[in-house]
């Protein structure tokens, strides 16, 4: 039986998360256009809950289209504020400020 997600796909999106730098934020979006998956947000989502299995990376750098953190994950503010990025409020990254300029 094929895997749902094959290994190759998945360490093509970590790949890109592991290339954000310090202080810097990406979306789900943008992260799916950069692998030529442009209505593949979802699925980079997918991947990125579950990259504790294939290694370390910095997911704490991707937020929603809007910039809103993962709900759920306290500890995702507070990595981001040791790197400089400060929130507009409770939960929103101003991407305007701080996502990643590579396209």
């Amino acid at each position: 039986m094929k895997p749902v997600l094959e290994d190759g796909l998945i360490y093509e999106i970590l790949s890109v998360v592991e290339e954000i730098p310090e202080g810097c934020v990406a979306t789900y979006g943008q992260i799916a256009r950069l692998i030529g998956r442009e209505k593949n947000a979802r699925l980079v989502g997918r991947v990125l809950s579950r990259a504790s299995y294939y290694g370390e990376y910095p997911c704490h750098r991707v937020v929603n289209h809007a910039g809103r953190l993962v709900p759920g994950w306290r500890e995702q503010r507070g990595l981001l504020e040791q790197e400089g990025v400060l929130l507009k409020d409770s939960g929103h990254v101003d991407l305007k400020r701080y996502q990643w300029k590579c396209e």
